[in-house]
């Protein structure tokens, strides 16, 4: 009977974990390729991976993005994946596999901190907002979604999560520090954050000013010291890369050139699609639970503030999630407790019905999101398909820039034969004159090479009679294109792309 009993206490201890790692690495697997946006961490652990300390070779050295950006993160996930990719790379396996293990470290790492968090939850608020905080993160279709992909603010999220749950352990002066690193290494707009929590501390006297300025002195020296240290020898110039970000992005304002969204953007859409159910209750917990005002304020002031810069995207703010999820979690425990009462049990069972309707949105999000990489699974069939018969040959394989920015990284690369370029600024008519064997384009007619199939990506979601009540919406995003001249490749059957 021992076996059992260790299987038990290893469910109670560690069964949220496996619950919430479970759907994480499902939404690893169904959906491996990353986009534009995670772009430089991705091939920052490639490189890492395999060309070590080679740094001539790196991807970032050739195509290093708008802003520059911190290698640490890409540095500590590379170290945890280390062991996996070892064996892949032992076990010959295409290094795709490898994407996969980066991408489930640095979920390992987040979920990780999410578990610290959880823990000070249950000890501060109990098992049931502990189990109802869990159930919330679970049926969220962003969270678990983003925790394994290499953005900035997601390696952010980690240090953020420590600092909530040093918060909620009463460990204040740790808050600070996380918060500190957090910034001027990761996301330079968790000072948004980092400002109104510490004025709150101030202001409750739960630090003394003193105490602060020694404390958060020596978390930006070390902040500053190892980043610039890191970050110019992988840059080969001196240079703090947060800072760069905060002047390009805060000063220049010139991250509004990818859109703009209006002040109140973030309150009627990114939080609504995030919390989903949470979104409701989160405003009731703070009505039912007095404590939850503390820490609620200075992350909702985040928002408000953060409201002000005119470029804004859903992930910005990601970081406000587990406290939002923490009130809500609240919420919806007292409703629990309370359900046999006669008002309560209504709001018990519009908690029950809002909770189904989120899981049927994440859902749906899920979907959209697995068509939403089309330049990804096209190297993959041309790499399945696109052999010839000369295998001595080189295959060379041209990336423009829109499948450059929807799936491919250099972890989707294929030894052997195959070669690739991403040389941007080429006309679609000089193709022809280069000795490309393959071009993956988001055009359909090229000068000098055949379109021999399509990839169809995501377009929008479309309401419809009968059941189920919608429908995804796709139409081709990137074409796979054949070099006329080749004729092994024109004598052989191919899709098309009518």
């Amino acid at each position: 009977m021992a076996p059992p009993r260790r299987s038990s206490n290893f469910m109670a201890i560690y069964g949220y974990d496996v619950l919430l790692g479970s759907i994480a690495a499902f939404y690893v697997f169904m959906a491996p390729f990353t986009k534009v946006e995670e772009s430089f961490n991705v091939q920052a652990m490639h490189d890492i991976l395999y060309h070590g300390h080679h740094i001539e070779n790196y991807d970032h050295l050739e195509f290093p993005g708008v802003v520059p950006r911190t290698f640490i993160g890409a540095l500590l996930v590379s170290v945890l994946a280390s062991p996996m990719v070892l064996v892949i790379n032992l076990l010959n396996l295409p290094k795709i596999y490898s994407l996969l293990a980066v991408r489930l470290a640095l979920g390992f790492f987040i979920l990780a901190t999410l578990r610290f968090l959880r823990v000070q939850i249950k000890d501060k608020f109990g098992l049931q907002v502990e189990a109802f905080f869990v159930i919330l993160v679970a049926i969220q279709f962003h969270m678990l979604f983003y925790c394994t992909r290499p953005l900035p603010n997601i390696l952010a999220l980690g240090l953020v999560n420590l600092s909530y749950g040093y918060w909620l352990k009463g460990s204040v002066y740790a808050t600070l520090r996380c918060l500190i690193f957090a910034t001027i290494v990761f996301r330079c707009d968790m000072l948004l954050l980092l400002c109104p929590l510490g004025l709150e501390l101030l202001l409750t006297k739960s630090i003394s000013l003193w105490e602060a300025i020694k404390c958060c002195a020596g978390a930006v020296l070390f902040s500053i010291g190892l980043t610039i240290l890191v970050d110019s020898i992988m840059w080969q110039k001196l240079l703090w890369p947060e800072f760069n970000v905060f002047w390009f992005n805060s000063v220049l304002n010139r991250s509004s050139e990818w859109g703009t969204q209006p002040f109140y953007w973030y309150f009627t859409s990114a939080l609504p699609r995030s919390l989903l159910v949470a979104y409701p209750l989160f405003m009731f917990g703070v009505i039912l639970d007095r404590r939850i005002l503390f820490y609620v304020l200075p992350v909702l002031s985040f928002i408000i503030l953060y409201s002000k810069l005119p470029h804004k995207e859903l992930r910005f703010i990601i970081s406000s999630v587990p406290i939002f999820n923490l009130s809500a979690a609240v919420a919806a425990s007292r409703i629990y407790n309370n359900r046999k009462k006669s008002f309560w049990n209504l709001l018990y069972i519009a908690l029950l019905s809002l909770l189904v309707i989120s899981l049927g949105c994440t859902a749906i999000t899920f979907m959209a999101s697995y068509e939403n990489y089309p330049s990804g699974y096209a190297l993959e069939t041309l790499h399945k398909v696109g052999h010839t018969k000369n295998t001595t040959g080189e295959l060379w394989v041209h990336i423009d820039t829109f499948s450059a920015m929807n799936g491919i990284s250099r972890f989707c690369e294929n030894g052997n034969q195959w070669r690739y370029s991403k040389e941007e600024g080429l006309p679609l008519e000089e193709f022809w004159q280069r000795n490309f064997t393959y071009l993956l384009n988001e055009h359909l007619s090229i000068k000098g090479f055949q379109c021999l199939l399509k990839v169809d990506g995501f377009s929008r979601i479309r309401l419809k009679a009968g059941f189920p009540p919608i429908s995804m919406v796709k139409e081709p995003k990137v074409y796979i294109h054949g070099n006329l001249q080749n004729t092994d490749i024109m004598h052989r059957t191919w899709p098309g792309c009518s």
